[in-house]
């Protein structure tokens, strides 16, 4: 792929890629250290153990459907990033101050990412959490300046190398949450009066009520706060609709339901084993899971492993976050380059990334940073499926020649100050996307109407169509050919070599997984299971490795070969 990102134009059909990269993508971006984070932190809610299943349950399903159902389709009917899409819809003045804004906010979390990863680094060098908002030592500022470094070096790749990344780390990481919970769960059940193991689910939700969720009178949290935050945690990326840089390259809409695996085997399972492991890591230490950071978390679960499944799970996040973030300030002057823009990004990131504070406020901040962007997803949603049924116009303002589309931006406005209105009557801040996004449809529509979107644009409209079916003719015959033809007539042979290189990687997670059975069964202790964990874990990286770069040159050639065969006939 290169460094063509397609930043100022479609996706080609030659560049789209496969399903198994979205799946990847999502599962290792949303199987994130930050999930150590999350997980640890409803455990201080005082939310009971049923609400906090069945609030995950409903909120992780809304978030599935707001990526299938609206993010996927606008992605892939328009081919465009959110940055080139909003700038034809809302005009150059809007763009330069929405990237800033976008920008920022991404460089912030995904400096969070990153301060997760040094957190399990600095248990290596016996570093001290860092709790307060400032860092109070060198060397971990040190480590979280190579840690940023390695992943800025990735996310300067491009949306391809990101994904095969998470291709690679996304299957261990879902197991390593898996494996630190079931490990713990004998601790937990030697603590609970009244069950000797935790052999059913009602074993497990009484260990659960007492040291886990326990429910308090004085929390004023609840099963629809629980579900509006599985909801709006990552809203910026499908309602504020900033997941059209990725979803753009998928080959059908339907990729959005791939969100799925990053929302219940990452978000509803990952919280809830990142929240055994925080109680069963307070009650190893005897201290609160407040004080705890990811890093300890996994370490006293996983042992070794763990510092590596936290790293790697920072990298997975921070990776595709900073990819965006360095699309959005590119967007600010298309002459950029976008592997440069996106190192400086990467720069201020990792910098940003020494200062804990982002680590200690993720919850507020992705709330807040999603109910900032929730505005303009609703004006792009609104332009792209409501106009259409309204009788307006599609784009005009761009067909208007306007800067800055004034309806786009005092609709964004308008709904921040109906979401401040709401939050001083008493509106929890995990609610007021619901009333933004409203506010912004109604005050769109109404000066759309009263500045231009009304008339009819018939040379424009009729160019802008032509284009549409034009590019979506030519890849439609593209992915026909992909799907029906072969490389020089015959698909392109795995190999000996990738298929070995496949089981061996499958044999090491499925004897990680056995490790961790056979602790949970009390078969051997808990420091021997960690002790074991990181050999297979080893060996599964290199044997998996080695396996996506066989199998991407496998597909490259193929691609290839298909594109030409799409010329020559053309």
């Amino acid at each position: 792929m290169g460094n063509q990102e397609f930043e100022r134009s479609p996706v080609t059909a030659n560049r789209l890629q496969p399903a198994r990269h979205f799946a990847a993508s999502y599962a290792g971006e949303h199987v994130a250290g930050t999930e150590f984070v999350i997980g640890a932190m409803f455990v201080t809610w005082g939310v009971g153990t049923s609400d906090i299943l069945l609030g995950l349950l409903l909120g992780n399903l809304l978030a599935v459907l707001t990526w299938a159902l609206v993010c996927a389709p606008i992605a892939v009917n328009t081919r465009l990033t959110l940055y080139a899409y909003l700038e034809k819809i809302a005009g150059p003045g809007t763009i330069k101050l929405y990237s800033i804004v976008n920008g920022t906010l991404f460089c912030v979390l995904a400096g969070t990412m990153i301060t997760v990863s040094a957190s399990a680094v600095r248990i290596l060098f016996d570093i001290p959490p860092q709790v307060d908002w400032y860092p109070t030592s060198v060397g971990f500022v040190a480590i979280a300046l190579i840690v940023g470094a390695v992943v800025v070096a990735i996310a300067a790749k491009g949306f391809k190398r990101v994904a095969q990344f998470a291709e690679v780390c996304a299957p261990w990481m879902i197991l390593m949450f898996f494996a630190g919970a079931l490990a713990l769960l004998p601790l937990l059940a030697s603590m609970t009066p009244g069950i000797d193991s935790i052999s059913s689910f009602s074993d497990f939700k009484t260990a659960a009520d007492q040291y886990i969720w326990v429910a308090s009178s004085n929390s004023e949290l609840g099963l629809w706060h629980v579900a509006a935050f599985a909801w709006v945690c990552n809203f910026a990326m499908h309602g504020g609709l900033s997941d059209m840089t990725v979803l753009r390259f998928a080959r059908r809409a339907n990729y959005g339901y791939f969100s799925a695996l990053g929302m219940f085997i990452g978000h509803f399972v990952a919280w809830i084993c990142a929240g055994v492991m925080g109680a069963g890591a307070a009650l190893l230490l005897k201290t609160s899971v407040a004080v705890l950071d990811a890093g300890e978390v996994a370490f006293q679960a996983l042992g070794a492993a763990g510092i590596i499944a936290v790293i790697i799970a920072g990298w997975t996040t921070s990776n595709p976050t900073i990819y965006r973030a360095g699309l959005a300030f590119q967007s600010l002057n298309p002459k950029w380059d976008r592997v440069k823009v996106t190192m400086v990004t990467g720069a201020v990131t990792t910098i940003i990334a020494c200062f804990p504070f982002v680590f200690s406020k993720l919850m507020d901040f992705v709330s807040i940073m999603g109910l900032i962007l929730a505005p303009v997803g609703a004006v792009i949603v609104t332009e792209h499926w409501i106009f259409p049924k309204l009788n307006l116009t599609r784009y005009w303002s761009s067909y208007e020649k306007h800067f800055t589309n004034w309806a786009a931006v005092i609709a964004w406005g308008g709904a921040l100050i109906a979401a401040i209105l709401c939050y001083s009557i008493g509106v929890h801040q995990f609610f007021l996307i619901i009333p933004s996004w409203i506010t912004a449809t109604v005050i769109y529509i109404v000066l759309a109407k009263m500045m231009g979107a009304t008339k009819s644009y018939p040379a424009e409209q009729q160019r802008e169509a032509a284009q549409q079916q034009q590019r979506e003719a030519e890849e439609k015959t593209f992915l026909h050919n992909l799907a029906t033809k072969h490389t020089r007539g015959n698909k392109i042979a795995t190999g000996g070599k990738l298929t070995l290189l496949k089981w061996i990687a499958i044999t090491s997670l499925v004897f990680c997984a056995s490790l961790a059975i056979a602790c949970a069964q009390g078969t051997f202790a808990l420091a021997v299971f960690q002790s074991w964990l990181i050999w297979p874990s080893m060996i599964y990286f290199v044997s998996a490795t080695l396996w996506a770069i066989g199998r991407d040159k496998q597909e490259s050639a193929e691609v290839k070969y298909l594109a030409v065969d799409h010329e020559l006939q053309s």
